[in-house]
């Protein structure tokens, strides 16, 4: 206050520090990242302190540079936002138990209904409509039906307490840190848990849909590719486990029920693999896992890949790409892929991708077209999600939260 130049500097000093520190914080990777990179570079890397500090300072502008360093990415920024307007909407309220009984609805009394006047930071009374809508709005806040009836996965939802909330969010905080800041970058990013896809621009949502993803049983892996080509037409690689289910069929149905599908039999996966006779095949032995063939399903409208997928080759086999059947996409648990993301809008993908320029395939098979640059692919898995300020929590299908 007097102006003291020791004392000026001592402060400058401080609040360099702070700054630098809560930039570099902020950009700090997870000690367990959670997240496979199959590519170099992917990964997020250590701010150096010099480095922000001599590019803040020769910014052209402080509020420009700033307002790029203090974003990382959608997911982060979202979920740090939604955890300060959490903690100001649910963690600030009594934390009463309202314990497990019977379900409980407008017009109900009873200490258990006082109880949950109280969770809620109501005052006492009976089960009113006022208590109802507030019960929607923790309903909906906490990624449950929002009926406005406190129903037994109601109960266990508040009696969990705002502290596991909390716990879950800055969970998904470190999740999110998997992902680094790409200013002025393209990439997708694909939560597997809510199973949606974003297309994003300078560290803004563009665009988005929904996907298929793995079953419980051949789960999605989250990791970090990059997409470097798409091929038209593909063929269908089957997994190990349809294989076997298409063997059980042919032993019921004979050889017609693999070329009804229009499959072929290979005899290996190479580049130079023959077509064999599906007749000659025992496919009992196969069924039984005591013989293993090849099968892959040929391009056309049928087929499971679609019109197109998008390669980012590694050693997991998994790639995203476009599927006929369009029903599935309706379904609130979209996990019945074989580990692969299905596309909701593929074409609408191919166009981003392109920079507006549509690709579309000849009659020709396995037509393969370079993007114009690779295009990273973040696969993460979000059990609390930003929207509109606020934090969304979703059912932890893969059950991955704990060991986090």
């Amino acid at each position: 206050r007097q102006g003291d130049r020791r004392a000026l500097a001592r402060a400058d000093l401080l609040l360099t520090r702070a700054y630098a520190d809560h930039v570099v914080e902020l950009h700090r990777p997870p000690a367990r990242p959670g997240l496979r990179y199959v590519d170099a570079g992917l990964a997020p890397q250590p701010a150096a302190v010099r480095t922000l500090l001599d590019e803040t300072a020769g910014a052209p502008s402080l509020a420009a540079h700033l307002a790029r360093v203090l974003r990382v990415n959608p997911a982060l920024d979202g979920l740090r936002q939604g955890f300060e307007a959490y903690r100001a909407s649910w963690s600030h309220l009594p934390q009463t138990e309202v314990l497990a009984g019977p379900s409980l609805s407008v017009g109900a009394s009873g200490d258990r209904v006082l109880r949950l006047r109280q969770r809620l930071g109501l005052g006492p009374g009976r089960f009113d409509d006022a208590l109802a809508a507030r019960l929607r709005e923790f309903q909906a806040a906490h990624g449950l039906a929002a009926s406005g009836t406190a129903d037994a996965a109601t109960v266990a939802a508040l009696d969990a307490g705002a502290a596991h909330y909390e716990r879950l969010i800055r969970a998904n905080i470190e999740r999110a840190r998997a992902i680094p800041a790409r200013p002025g970058g393209r990439y997708i990013l694909v939560d597997a848990a809510a199973a949606r896809l974003w297309m994003i621009e300078d560290d803004r949502i563009v665009g988005g849909m929904k996907v298929i993803v793995g079953k419980q049983a051949m789960q999605t892996p989250a990791m970090a590719g990059l997409i470097r080509y798409a091929v038209l037409n593909p063929f269908w690689n089957l997994p190990p486990d349809l294989i076997r289910e298409r063997a059980r069929k042919a032993v019921r149905r004979g050889a017609r029920a693999i070329t009804a599908e229009r499959l072929q039999v290979l005899s290996d996966w190479s580049p130079s693999a023959r077509v064999l006779d599906a007749r000659k095949v025992d496919w009992r032995a196969v069924a039984a896992g005591r013989r293993y063939v090849n099968l892959r399903q040929r391009p056309g409208p049928l087929n499971m890949m679609g019109r197109i997928k998008f390669m980012m080759p590694n050693d997991l086999g998994v790639y995203l790409h476009d599927t006929p059947p369009r029903d599935d996409f309706a379904r609130d648990d979209r996990r019945i892929s074989s580990g692969c993301v299905r596309l909701e809008d593929a074409p609408r993908l191919v166009r981003w991708l392109f920079h507006g320029s549509a690709r579309s395939p000849s009659g020709a098979a396995e037509q393969r077209v370079d993007l114009p640059e690779p295009v990273p692919v973040y696969i993460t898995y979000l059990t609390a999600v930003p929207s509109r300020g606020r934090i969304v929590f979703q059912p932890d299908r893969y059950g991955r939260d704990r060991a986090l």
